[in-house]
């Protein structure tokens, strides 16, 4: 049995280490900890949750991350386990004790003779059999090496506009079309009044933003403008930028004050992109603001804008759907530098990337999950062509739509959680993970 690399012990390469160690394959698994720390990390322990200690819902037949972590359960997830393990009281959500939840990792790694713990970095790609799961803070040397071997396409800041259910939007209130009748019907358009767009702008400006680290603040900023920083340099700046409504007439040739426009985020037009709104709003203050547009009043928020340092590769370009390089497929990588976002999405990626290697390991091709599932549908948004890849979190739009209509919300997720888990069960016996 081959021995394999997995370089970073956050949640992606914590999980992908357990799962390969407990098949029996040796596991050399690198991480800067203890010796160094990224800015922002303190705790010496693996899989130490940084940002929040919440790993979102708990009930899979009403949240998509909610379902994911039950997919995860079944397929024998380290994540869930110490999540089930430290959780805390958080009503609807599963919240952990922080410094329990990654001592558990960390002594599930460090027990398990499988894994060799090395600390040291890792300044290039290997050439052998690997998983890169560094995260979104990838140390400088091998951020280099990933974009050479990546052909130039690495990230290092994640600039995002809210994405909406295409099923929640009010279509009394928009209409399709691209500028000057070009395009056909690839946008949906929301027209504001002069009072509405007015309202929108001072909702920007007053909005509680999220408060940035020191060393993300110089680099996103001067790379992306977020939208409520171009809302404060004057009242009609966003009508000469992202909600300009030059060239825009509904079918009967109303002109508007204001437009935003709406463009397709998935091939199945399920999810909808909000053009040019990247912004730094805490996630609440997205939904009150954003609904303050007439089509977007009942909007359904399957991703909310972030801007965070992130790196990520334009994985449609470099990855095939089982994480590994399209140039050197012995090399996989996983966690948020896939182009997957937040934590139980990062440990996920981990998750497959590791199944999948152990399949090629052992002579069988890798098989992705079906695209009922919320894993096969990451899988598929990583190496899905993208004109503008953005990371993606788990949400139920991304899920291949019910062959049946479901008007209420609740029923149609249920329908889609409980087809999902039918299908994870299949593709574990598939795998005989039993």
């Amino acid at each position: 049995m081959n021995k394999i690399k997995v370089i970073g012990a956050g949640l992606a390469g914590a999980e992908a280490a357990i799962c390969l160690a407990e098949r029996g394959v040796k596991v050399e698994l690198y991480d800067i900890k203890p010796s160094s720390f990224t800015p922002a990390h303190t705790d010496t322990n693996f899989g130490e949750l940084v940002c929040s200690n919440s790993l979102k819902g708990k009930d899979a037949y009403s949240n998509a991350c909610g379902l994911l972590k039950e997919e995860m359960r079944t397929l024998g997830s380290l994540m869930t386990d110490a999540a089930d393990k430290t959780q805390i009281p958080a009503g609807g959500a599963l919240a952990v004790e922080r410094e329990a939840f990654s001592a558990y990792i960390t002594g599930r790694i460090k027990n398990n003779p499988n894994i060799t713990v090395i600390c040291e970095e890792v300044k290039s790609v290997p050439d052998e059999w690997s998983i890169i799961a560094t995260g979104p803070l990838t140390t400088d040397a091998l951020s280099q090496s990933i974009q050479n071997i990546c052909g130039g396409q690495l990230h290092f800041y994640d600039a995002s506009a809210p994405i909406v259910a295409r099923d929640s939007i009010d279509f009394g209130k928009c209409f399709y079309g691209d500028r000057y009748g070009k395009g056909g019907d690839d946008y949906i358009n929301c027209p504001l009044t002069k009072e509405e767009y007015e309202s929108f702008v001072d909702g920007l400006i007053c909005a509680d933003k999220v408060i940035l680290r020191d060393f993300e603040k110089r680099e996103i900023f001067e790379g992306c403008m977020p939208v409520e920083v171009l809302a404060s340099r004057g009242k009609d700046s966003l009508r000469f930028a992202m909600l300009k409504p030059v060239g825009l007439k509904d079918k009967d040739g109303n002109k508007f004050y204001a437009v935003l426009q709406l463009r397709k985020e998935n091939a199945d037009g399920t999810a909808y992109n909000l053009v040019g709104c990247q912004t730094n709003l805490k996630f609440g203050e997205q939904k009150r603001v954003f609904s303050i547009i007439p089509a977007l009043r009942n909007a359904e928020f399957l991703r909310y804008g972030v801007m965070h340092r992130n790196t990520f590769i334009n994985s449609p370009t470099c990855l095939n759907a089982d994480f590994s390089l399209k140039n050197n497929p012995t090399v996989f990588f996983a966690g948020q530098i896939t182009g997957v976002e937040g934590y139980v999405e990062s440990a996920a990626s981990g998750l497959l990337s590791a199944l999948h290697i152990y399949e090629k390991l052992n002579g069988r091709q890798p098989v992705i999950p079906d695209n009922t599932t919320v894993l096969g549908a990451l899988s598929r948004h990583v190496c899905t062509p993208c004109e503008n890849f953005q990371p993606m979190n788990a949400n139920f739009g991304i899920l291949k739509p019910a062959d049946v209509t479901i008007r209420d919300k609740k029923q149609r997720y249920a329908y889609l959680a409980t087809r999902a888990l039918e299908s994870i069960e299949k593709y574990k016996q598939a795998l005989n993970l039993n």
